[in-house]
């Protein structure tokens, strides 16, 4: 019988680490870990996952994706929350809940563009229940799964960047190129979705079917520069860090996550170097290979 308990994050671990990587270091010059998303330079592709009621409160998180150079993601917080997020001056991009009453999206898009977000998003596979076809509820709101009609509304409402959160398929990328947004994260979120494929396992596909028109965040198993390496090199563009994050914010603060975001950005550019890459945009896809034989 198949096993339908397989736990997503695991799988999405197991298909990193059977992923090898070839040495390009003869020639190799020193690289760059530095990345331009839609005009805006950040010191490193791996910026945070859009966690949210962390206990020292959200800003901190933000501080500490500044201090490393990077791009911070926040997940759920009223408006008051997001605007001591941004109060920091972090680059930020919220991500909103697909909420049933529509003026509740509507309100806290356009906070985040009047105080001065740097993109928005949706998550859109929170809205469904993880064993039903029901739409859930979350933290006493009531979700609804956008329809495509509502999703153009709310991708163009305010003319920010808008990434959507859960895609997790060629078709998906496609539809949210083809609706107009500026990129896609591809997530099971932690797990949600039983039996998930790896979101870095279908990077290369997803790549080959938008080009360069949409920007690609990987989410799930990204658990230190070796694993976003693998990620960049599959044709991400940026990815997430979560959990690794949460432990040295608790005890450390903003420094801690700068921390995590530093070595992690260390580990990466080790490999860029092993690989005769000179940014996380010229790595040569063709340097990872599949480990055929401890499968």
């Amino acid at each position: 019988m198949a096993n339908t308990k397989l736990n997503p994050i695991q799988v999405a671990r197991q298909y990193l680490d059977s992923l090898v990587i070839e040495s390009r270091i003869i020639g190799a010059e020193k690289p760059t870990s530095k990345v331009n998303i839609l005009g805006q330079e950040f010191d490193t592709p791996i910026m945070t996952g859009a966690l949210s009621h962390l206990k020292p409160g959200m800003a901190g998180l933000a501080q500490g994706a500044k201090l490393a150079g990077a791009l911070c993601s926040v997940g759920m917080g009223d408006n008051d929350s997001l605007g001591e997020v941004l109060a920091t001056g972090a680059k930020v991009v919220k991500v909103i809940k697909p909420y049933a009453d529509k003026e509740e999206i509507l309100s806290r898009l356009q906070f985040a563009k009047e105080h001065g977000a740097f993109g928005v998003g949706m998550d859109v596979e929170h809205a469904v229940d993880p064993e039903s076809d029901r739409e859930s509820t979350v933290a006493g709101y009531q979700m609804k799964l956008p329809s495509m009609a509502e999703l153009r509304e709310y991708i163009s409402y305010t003319g920010l960047p808008f990434f959507i959160k859960g895609a997790l398929s060629v078709q998906d990328a496609v539809r949210a190129k083809e609706l107009g947004a500026a990129g896609v994260i591809l997530s099971h979120h932690n797990g949600i979705m039983r039996c998930a494929v790896p979101p870095c396992a279908l990077l290369k596909d997803i790549r080959k079917a938008v080009g360069g028109e949409l920007i690609l965040i990987a989410d799930g198993g990204i658990e230190d520069g070796f694993y976003a390496f693998k990620a960049l090199a599959l044709g991400a563009d940026l990815v997430c860090v979560g959990r690794p994050l949460m432990k040295p914010y608790d005890e450390e603060g903003p420094e801690g996550v700068s921390k995590v975001i530093n070595t992690m950005t260390e580990q990466l550019k080790a490999m860029l170097l092993r690989t005769g890459s000179a940014s996380p945009a010229e790595i040569d896809p063709e340097v990872i290979h599949e480990a055929w034989w401890i499968k």
